[in-house]
């Protein structure tokens, strides 16, 4: 019962606070803008209703590429050699390229024998490797 009488009064005098009623009756602010502020630089003041957050980062970062893009690994990014992008992009548009064996695009029909080819060694390959696996 004490402890209640002593928590009345607080719980009265923080429901009726002025600054808290007074803040929950302005709405928010229309416009909210984060800058990146490099050495002495100074922050921007925000006219009227707007809000200017600003971080500071030191002189030597101004014309650097960002932490967050510098520091990835390449795994992360799926980055490629181009010497892999370039067999990637072959490998996609040879159906459309003559000596392709296909019916699609001119000359298509050209490129059977050298498929076939390539049938063969890679039949094989396996093969050898096969073989080779064999004790």
């Amino acid at each position: 019962m004490n402890r209640i009488a002593l928590l009345a009064p607080i719980v009265l005098v923080v429901a009726a606070w002025p600054p808290a009623a007074h803040a929950a009756s302005q709405p928010p602010p229309a416009r909210t803008t984060s800058l990146i502020v490099y050495g002495e630089d100074p922050c921007p003041k925000g006219d009227g209703d707007e809000i200017v957050v600003c971080a500071r980062e030191p002189e030597s970062e101004r014309y650097r590429i960002p932490k967050k893009l510098r520091d990835r690994k390449a795994e992360e990014t799926g980055a490629r050699s181009w010497t892999d992008r370039v067999a990637g992009v072959e490998e996609a548009s040879r159906p459309s390229r003559p000596n392709s064996c296909s019916a699609v695009g001119a000359g298509g029909q050209s490129g059977c024998t050298q498929a076939m080819l390539r049938q063969w060694f890679a039949e094989r390959q396996a093969a050898k490797a096969e073989a080779a696996a064999i004790p």
